[in-house]
């Protein structure tokens, strides 16, 4: 008797687990259906002459049945068409609340990618922009952030050929190419972190072709913005970021042209490998910094007509090369360091974990002691392969250098 007993016990312990699951199991009492939502691609935010702040964003629009046509602002492509829609606010938030007053749809901020600040509001300061898309829950602190010349809401009008919206270009060039590349949450870290400084992808906008209309066209990295105490105060070339990029241990893989001094021509290598390092020292209450680069290349083109399989020649290229990339981390330091005052490096930071006593006594003071800090740059280089062959049809063998 006592196992019927036993079983009927389960049996009605396990109708009851039954019954208090369907209880927890609500559903999709918070579903957001596609159809219901405006998916933001991205947002730019401009300063106008009022003193209002201007919120763009760039909305996506699904193509539900993969063809078709839909009506709206083209974006470039037949993947899903894009629209701009802009509202004005005393604030980032105020703004935000009457753009959602223009939309039929809830927003969705999740896909959110790029931040594009416009020239005039990042000359004025950044800090309560940044500190709004910090508080703000939706906000994603992974976006990347830009820096364009004139107003960023005409970067998300533009149409590129290729990608379907100028959003996904901007971030195909920052992962393809050896550029700054800085998330909102970097971005807010580094204005708040020791040094004050920070560094961001400077944007122009590539001019159209003849025979297009001027938005057909696309929005291109042209150096770095820099920014000091929230405020930016100058930007730099593409030469120059690299040599930035060089200092802050960020350098991708990249070409690069050099002179050669053993005969006239360029020889144009591939960096594969790219690594530095920063050892900082205070000696006599004199600071300086060491940095240590290392670098593993192959040769992609030679137009000398020396043999690079020569040891010889291989070696003076290496030597070249450490030169180039020398005279690139210099012209950075110059003017970064020297003229901008800006310690975008990473120099604080060094400095403070190897001698965190010493900074807690000359952090106030760091804005006269960066400009004055000697640094003395090593590059070590090593050319790995140097191609199949020394001749061509342009050089004959003949013609070839080999001693």
């Amino acid at each position: 008797m006592k196992v019927p007993y036993r079983n009927q016990i389960s049996r009605i312990l396990l109708l009851s687990m039954y019954g208090y699951s369907f209880l927890i199991l609500t559903g999709c009492w918070d579903r957001r259906e596609v159809n219901e939502m405006a998916i933001i691609m991205g947002n730019a935010i401009d300063k106008k002459d009022n003193d209002m702040i201007e919120l763009s964003v760039q909305v996506f629009i699904p193509n539900p049945g993969g063809a078709g046509d839909q009506k709206g602002i083209s974006s470039g492509g037949d993947k899903g068409k894009t629209f701009v829609r802009s509202a004005t606010g005393v604030t980032v938030a105020d703004a935000g609340a009457k753009l959602k007053e223009k939309f039929p749809r809830e927003i969705f901020w999740g896909h959110s990618k790029v931040l594009i600040i416009g020239e005039k509001m990042a000359k004025e300061g950044v800090s309560d922009l940044v500190d709004h898309m910090m508080r703000y829950p939706e906000a994603r602190v992974r976006v990347k952030v830009f820096i364009c010349n004139g107003d960023a809401k005409h970067i998300l009008e533009l149409s590129p050929p290729l990608e379907n919206s100028t959003v996904n270009a901007l971030r195909q060039m920052t992962d393809l190419h050896s550029v700054i590349d800085i998330p909102l949450k970097t971005f807010a870290q580094m204005l708040a972190g020791n040094a004050g400084a920070a560094a961001v992808p400077w944007i122009k906008i590539l001019p159209s072709e003849p025979h297009k209309s001027k938005n057909q066209t696309v929005p291109y990295i042209k150096g770095t913005a820099i920014f000091k105490n929230d405020k930016m105060v100058g930007h730099i070339d593409e030469t120059v970021t690299k040599g930035v990029l060089w200092l802050r241990n960020e350098m991708k893989p990249a070409e690069l042209t050099v002179t050669s001094k053993d005969a006239k021509g360029f020889v144009t290598l591939n960096v594969k490998k790219s690594k530095s390092e920063l050892d900082p020292q205070i000696k006599d209450n004199q600071w300086s910094v060491t940095v240590k680069i290392k670098e593993e290349a192959i040769v992609i083109q030679n137009t000398t007509n020396l043999s690079l399989k020569n040891p010889k020649f291989s070696k003076s290229l290496e030597r070249d090369l450490n030169e180039n990339i020398e005279n690139r981390v210099s012209a950075a330091l110059a003017q970064v360091q020297k003229e901008m005052h800006a310690d975008i490096l990473g120099f604080a930071e060094a400095f403070y974990r190897k001698y965190p006593k010493e900074w807690e006594k000359s952090k106030e003071n760091w804005d006269e002691i960066f400009p004055t800090i000697n640094v003395n740059i090593q590059v070590t280089s090593k050319i790995q392969s140097t191609g199949l062959s020394d001749t061509g049809i342009s050089r004959p063998e003949k013609d070839v250098k080999q001693k």
